[in-house]
């Protein structure tokens, strides 16, 4: 978020305004009914993950340190937990249901608390819900694992070799390799100044730094001009796409965006064939990161290649319509003053028909993700025979020196054997 932003959201009176902007309801298309809705957010402000050698703040300048929840991203995501409340007022309870909503969050400080004040604007207690005269909130569960274990959120998704195998290819691929020597003398040039060796690998770690001291209205050293954090910015955004795109993107997204699509398809499924007599659930929230919304949204090729700001909101909504067909909506709210974008799978049609999704992107997603994880039994069956052509090659190696050293010293020990002729002299 830009520093005249944060400066907008410390005011109460102008947040008022810009929720009531940005909190014209979902009006259902007529014949068209909402019936489920799958979300991702990322989290709000932060403090920089850490700081680089030469940095003249440290961990102390931040009030809870690196890689924190700030204030302004307390109230940016308190407010899109307000315009969700009314974009769903008709489809939610007013009041907090645990039937109807499941929140799931990154095991990381700043999604945990960004989904907590989240749900404070969602859910403001009501009735016998007020536990506190004092208090307009009330306790919501947020679920998590620890990070290691998180297998749809956290990415990129880890233990898994033929994802990095294919990131090494893409190290190695002509794009690549153009834009690192182009960039050499500039990487190098933050080197120096930063203290600390920076690569087309570490560069975002810089880059990150200084975009939050700038959104903080820190002092920025002389070196990190206007140009500088634009083209720093340049080969952070083609950071993700080495992760995500370049090479072999279809296999990437079954290994990495197409495990958290599988999981919302699924989770849109049970909700059509919900069948038991208690109310279903409405409503799942993923409280995460950009890179979880960058690795969804260029596997459904509908990213646009900006970094998803901070409490950005990837919605998907799946409709009834008047002949009993399911629809599904995707939309992406990037801005907390405007509604959210209507994205389109490529493919489909805007209010795509819920089985044409399915069947559009059956290609992303893996029937068993740890399976095509590991390296192809070709890779396994190559490299198996280039190390047993080596070891041969070794062994015929050493052969053959004994025999040149055998040959060796039987000709030598044939050169000192004395003739008769040479005892009769």
């Amino acid at each position: 978020m830009a520093g005249a932003e944060a400066a907008v959201l410390r005011s109460p009176a102008l947040l008022c305004v810009l929720v009531l902007l940005g909190a014209g309801l979902q009006r259902p298309v007529a014949g068209r009914a909402l019936r489920f809705v799958n979300m991702i957010y990322r989290h709000g402000d932060r403090s920089p993950i850490q700081a680089y050698p030469a940095d003249p703040y440290t961990e102390k300048d931040w009030p809870q340190g690196f890689a924190q929840l700030t204030v302004v991203g307390m109230k940016q995501h308190y407010a899109l937990g307000q315009y969700l409340r009314h974009r769903y007022s008709t489809f939610l309870n007013s009041s907090y249901d645990r039937h109807e909503v499941y929140v799931q969050s990154t095991d990381i400080d700043r999604t945990l608390m960004s989904a907590q004040v989240n749900l404070a604007g969602l859910y403001r207690p009501q009735g016998h819900q007020v536990f506190h005269p004092d208090l307009k909130w009330q306790p919501v569960p947020v679920h998590t694992v620890p990070v290691e274990q998180d297998k749809f959120l956290k990415f990129p998704l880890k233990n898994c070799p033929r994802f990095q195998k294919l990131l090494e290819e893409t190290m190695n691929s002509r794009e690549v390799r153009e834009k690192i020597q182009k960039n050499t003398d500039f990487l190098n040039m933050v080197s120096n100044n930063t203290k600390m060796k920076v690569t087309i690998h570490n560069e975002w770690e810089v880059y990150d730094t200084l975009f939050c001291e700038k959104t903080h209205n820190f002092t920025l050293p002389s070196w990190a001009t206007h140009e500088v954090m634009s083209r720093m910015r340049e080969l952070n955004d083609f950071g993700m796409e080495i992760f995500f795109q370049l090479h072999k993107t279809q296999e990437k997204s079954r290994l990495q965006g197409g495990v958290l699509l599988k999981r919302i398809l699924q989770n849109i499924n049970q909700a059509v064939n919900e069948s038991t007599p208690m109310p279903s659930l409405k409503l799942i929230m993923y409280s995460a990161h950009d890179v979880t919304l960058i690795a969804l949204q260029m596997a459904l090729n509908v990213y646009n290649y900006i970094i998803p700001p901070y409490a950005s909101c990837f919605m998907f909504e799946l409709y009834e319509e008047d002949d009993r067909s399911f629809t599904l909506d995707m939309y992406f709210r990037n801005q907390s003053d405007s509604e959210p974008h209507l994205l389109t799978l490529p493919n489909c049609t805007e209010h795509c028909p819920l089985q044409d999704f399915i069947r559009i992107t059956k290609h992303l997603i893996a029937d068993n993700w740890e399976e095509e994880c590991k390296i192809s039994s070709d890779s396994n069956q190559t490299g198996l025979a280039l190390a047993a052509a080596l070891s041969v090659c070794f062994v015929l190696l050493i052969v053959l020196g004994m025999t040149l050293y055998w040959c060796w010293n039987w000709k030598i020990s044939r050169l000192h054997v004395p003739t008769s002729s040479d005892e009769l002299a």
